[in-house]
């Protein structure tokens, strides 16, 4: 399983930005893809997945990212909106077959995407 993040970039405090996670045919028919991100000398955090119908986010993100899959494109999206310098970090899509109670874990998940720079400024 290969991922491939885009979509990070700079951008100023209250701005926007859609970051995609692109696979081969059948990863995300298959897995649960899952966001998370790492800011410098911190650890790596959950950001939200989506799993059986349902979307978790973390409480720093919720009514601010949301989280979609662009069946035409086959990708799965992050849009982050309202963005604060606290969330600058790499932001990583990941797969996975959590169960609910490891979904906010990077334990849970077992193919990693190679990470996209979001910086946002103040």
């Amino acid at each position: 399983v290969q991922l491939q993040a885009s979509g990070g970039g700079l951008v100023q405090a209250g701005g926007s930005l859609r970051l995609t996670c692109a696979a081969s045919d059948r990863t995300f028919s298959t897995y649960t893809v899952g966001w998370f991100r790492q800011a410098p000398g911190k650890e790596r955090e959950f950001v939200g997945v989506r799993r059986q119908g349902r979307t978790y986010y973390d409480d720093s993100v919720k009514d601010r990212f949301t989280l979609f899959r662009d069946n035409a494109a086959n990708t799965e999206n992050l849009q982050m909106s309202s963005l604060k310098p606290e969330d600058t970090a790499v932001y990583y899509c990941a797969v996975g077959r959590p169960i609910l109670s490891t979904i906010r874990s990077p334990l849970g998940y077992r193919y990693w995407g190679q990470g996209t720079q979001v910086t946002v400024s103040s």
